[in-house]
């Protein structure tokens, strides 16, 4: 029976012992941190790793995170200086720097970090229109975090980043600024159409200026070439006449071929025969017909002479004596012709040769 007790005794003992030495012992995990308190005053901050504490005197508080939090905050409504409503939502990234501050400086830091935020945030807006609200979210980022970190650290705690999650104006203002964004896009677009019309015409003009200015020196030079040309044509046929040395015969021949040109043409109503014509088929009649020039002036012609034996052909280019009498024998029909021609004009037409005939076509 005293065995047994004692066993009883001897197994209460050691439970006590192990309930004391769990008490004692305590193991801090990494980036977290505990504050113990000895008969309820501040004792010391547990750092992370095993840790033997005075049982039923040193109370250990709950652990608390050393490492960087991210706290959303709901939408927030917040007037602007132009009187419009927004709603504002925001995200904090804060760390607790100093675990006793933490503790015993704000009783719950979450809630009054939230609470800052928000006055903060409807202060540095109240200050800011619509515009100035949805383009400046970096000036309005740290202006909070500036006043937040001041206001936190004394609580142990570090505000590291303060960002706008998102700024919602009034649907009514929403539709507006669409209507104001399409409505500047449009213009932006007409603009941009009408800069391309007018870089387009006036490259248009500056190829016809170029175009023209090609086309003229083009008919410039054409014309220069055909005048050069021309003139070197007149300067050979007036130095091959000259060498040539030419007979009243020949011009007064080339004089009758000219005249059919010159009343070629649909248009041509009156033509213009020169005075000195008659002379022309005169000299050109005498010419080819010696007879009949010697009987009109009353001189009998003499009788042709015998035609004489016909000489060896000195190159093989000469003509023979009966190409000859033809040649000539139309060239007298063609005179014959003209003079007959211009006879009846003449007849036909006052004024005589003293001057130009004028002669109309039907």
């Amino acid at each position: 029976m005293d065995s047994a007790a004692l066993l009883i005794v001897f197994a209460i003992i050691i439970l006590v012992v192990l309930f004391v030495l769990v008490r004692a012992v305590r193991i801090i995990p990494q980036a977290r941190a505990a504050v113990v308190e000895r008969l309820g005053r501040y004792s010391r901050t547990l750092t992370p790793g095993l840790t033997v504490v005075v049982p039923f005197i040193d109370k250990v508080r709950p652990l608390i995170d050393l490492r960087e939090q991210v706290v959303s905050f709901p939408p927030q409504p917040v007037i602007t200086e132009d009187n419009l409503v927004v709603s504002i939502d925001t995200v904090i990234y804060f760390q607790v720097t100093d675990p006793r501050a933490a503790t015993y400086e704000i009783a719950n830091f979450i809630q009054a970090i939230e609470q800052l935020t928000v006055t903060t945030l409807r202060n540095v807006i109240g200050g800011l229109n619509l515009e100035e609200t949805l383009t400046s979210r970096d000036q309005i980022n740290g202006q909070l975090r500036g006043v937040l970190d001041e206001a936190t650290g004394k609580w142990g705690i570090r505000v590291n980043r303060v960002e706008l999650k998102a700024i919602d104006p009034p649907h009514s203002i929403q539709d507006s600024m669409e209507k104001q964004m399409r409505a500047e896009r449009d213009r932006r677009a007409a603009i941009l159409t009408a800069e391309g019309v007018k870089q387009s015409q006036i490259l248009t003009a500056e190829g016809e200026k170029q175009s023209a200015i090609l086309r003229a020196q083009g008919d410039r030079e054409a014309r220069v070439l055909t005048a050069e040309g021309q003139a070197r044509a007149i300067e050979t046929v007036f130095a091959a006449i000259h060498a040539g040395n030419p007979d009243e015969k020949l011009l007064s021949y080339q004089y009758l071929q000219m005249l059919p040109q010159i009343a070629q043409g649909s248009a041509n109503k009156v033509w213009i025969v020169p005075a000195e014509l008659g002379k022309a088929l005169d000299g050109f009649g005498r010419a080819f017909n010696p007879g009949a020039a010697a009987s009109e002036n009353g001189i009998v012609p003499k009788p042709p002479a015998p035609p004489a034996p016909p000489a060896p052909p000195a190159r093989s280019t000469a003509a023979t004596p009966e190409q000859t009498a033809a040649a000539e024998a139309e060239a007298e029909a063609a005179a014959r012709a003209a003079a007959q021609a211009v006879a009846d004009a003449t007849s036909s037409t006052p004024g005589g040769t003293s001057g130009a005939l004028g002669l109309e076509r039907p």
